[in-house]
């Protein structure tokens, strides 16, 4: 288990979150640019280690309480990333641009691999064949995940 000043550590690396302090010696975190009313990314960080991270309703987070909130005492610091980012990603998305119309792109690599780019309800899913791959909350996320990774959007469709 990663200690309060590990946690610490690894939430201030996402710079667009201001720290509040809060009771006993407990801290939030909040994402001021938010779209909704909703502000708290890190919710009552405790120095014993204990906190959560807000997720909202997103499906990847099934153990997160009714309120959205998803316990992180246990996370590890890779998941600790992966639960803020996916937090501000859905704090600063507008539930509008999933309304649109369904995106399906397919792109490939050098080696000619495949991967499906669809847009599923509030997430931007990328498949390989039938396995889902990965998950973000913005199209721009998804995006730049796939060319770090080596794909482009196959032109050819």
């Amino acid at each position: 288990m990663l200690t309060f000043e590990e946690k610490e550590a690894i939430i201030q690396e996402f710079t667009e979150l201001t720290r509040k302090e809060v009771s006993m010696k407990r801290v939030n975190y909040h994402y001021e640019k938010s779209l909704y009313e909703k502000t708290t990314v890190v919710y009552h960080l405790h120095p014993n280690g204990n906190g959560f991270v807000y997720v909202g309703d997103l499906p990847q987070y099934e153990t997160a309480d009714e309120k959205g909130l998803l316990n992180i005492r246990e996370a590890s610091a890779n998941e600790l990333r992966a639960i803020i980012k996916d937090s501000i990603a859905y704090l600063a998305t507008e539930e509008e641009e999933f309304q649109d119309k369904e995106i399906e792109e397919v792109w490939k690599n050098k080696e000619d691999s495949q991967l499906t780019l669809l847009q599923e309800d509030t997430l931007w899913n990328i498949y390989h064949g039938y396995n889902l791959e990965e998950s973000f909350g913005s199209y721009s996320e998804a995006k730049t995940y796939l060319l770090a990774e080596g794909f482009r959007l196959d032109s050819n469709r």
